[in-house]
């Protein structure tokens, strides 16, 4: 184990005699917030320190038994033991580099997921519709529950814009690496020379705020207008003004909500994307600042950066920040993006271990 995780480790056993100290001072248990913040990481510190107790038992046992390697009679045995150790402890140390990640709290949010047609006409807006169809299946497929918030339909079919919440356990934690620019290459319907076409989308997921951590908005920074829906509504609703847009005057941030009968409803929703479109622009410029001394592996999740290519005529989706081509289009058009995310995953991890050692000086 290299030396910076093991210093690392070794706080840990100390961090939990003194959160055992702290659970038990009254001043602490008649302070819920403080009880329960203490319990949570007390719960998180007790995972670590029980593994890494696992890990030193095991290589204190390792040495012990190459010295028993020494004694003839004991030699057979201490190999079988060695084996056996050599075995399980490279799969302990993962696990604690894993546990010594940090973790995003949004991770476990709700998401807002919006994409945006860009050049490429009419054509944008229909791959913006095949990005929409490919989002839901694979909610569909993680158990996922799917609510289109906004929508303007493109004139052929699609979409110019379309904002879905998806809402289920740990939805941003899977999808946060979609934002950016998505180029698609195809053939489109109505090229009858058979030439094909280069396109773009953007994507943005925005982790749904937490209401007790929510951005707070000034009610005099809003200005709020109501209009008639349209699109999918249904004759109902094109009846009554109860689509809602709400516009954040200092930012110039618009969020609009059409998919409910309710005004209130919908005004509630469009709130609760604003509150996120405002988190996600602080975001984004802690991000821009970071990347000026280091550009991650990953990327910014800005939506300019080209993040993906997916090229209908060879089949392929190249996801160019993580240099991933995989020859299943059909099948990840239809949801089955788990390769995918799965890979930028690992990518991630990859990156903070790199991080942390950075951070600690590499000893």
């Amino acid at each position: 184990m290299k030396t910076f995780l093991r210093q690392q480790l070794e706080r840990y056993p100390i961090r939990l005699k003194e959160l055992d100290f702290f659970l038990q001072q009254p001043e602490v248990v008649q302070d819920m917030d403080r009880f329960r913040a203490l319990g949570r990481e007390h719960t998180e510190v007790s995972e670590v320190a029980a593994l890494f107790e696992r890990f030193l038992d095991r290589e204190s046992g390792l040495a012990q038994a190459r010295e028993m390697l020494e004694d003839p009679e004991m030699a057979e045995m201490a190999r079988d033991e060695i084996a056996a150790l050599e075995a399980e402890i490279p799969g302990l140390e993962e696990e604690l580099q894993r546990l010594l990640l940090p973790k995003d709290p949004d991770d476990v949010r709700n998401t807002f997921l919006e994409i945006r047609a860009g050049t490429g006409g009419d054509e944008s807006a229909l791959f913006a519709g095949d990005l929409l169809r490919m989002y839901t299946r694979y909610a569909e497929r993680q158990s996922w529950r799917v609510e289109i918030v906004s929508e303007s339909e493109g004139e052929v079919g699609g979409y110019k814009e379309v904002v879905i919440r998806v809402v289920g356990d740990g939805v941003y934690g899977k999808l946060k690496f979609e934002s950016g620019g998505h180029r698609v290459q195809r053939v489109p319907a109505t090229e009858t020379q058979g030439r094909i076409h280069t396109s773009a989308c953007t994507v943005a997921a925005l982790p749904e705020p937490d209401e007790a951590q929510a951005v707070q908005i000034n009610p005099a920074d809003l200005r709020i207008d109501t209009y008639r829906a349209s699109g999918a509504g249904g004759q109902h609703i094109n009846k009554t003004d109860s689509a809602v847009r709400i516009t954040h005057l200092p930012t110039g941030i618009v969020a609009e909500c059409q998919d409910d009968r309710s005004q209130h409803r919908n005004k509630a929703k469009a709130m609760q994307v604003l509150a996120a479109r405002i988190k996600e622009k602080e975001r984004s410029e802690r991000a821009a600042k970071e990347a000026a001394t280091r550009k991650g592996l990953i990327g910014s999740g800005d939506r300019s950066d080209r993040i993906r290519t997916y090229n209908f005529p060879q089949g392929r989706l190249t996801d160019h920040r993580i240099n991933l081509t995989l020859y299943k289009l059909q099948f990840i058009m239809e949801g089955d993006l788990d390769e995918v995310v799965e890979a930028l995953l690992l990518a991630r991890k990859a990156e903070q271990l790199e991080e942390l050692e950075i951070g600690l000086g590499g000893r």
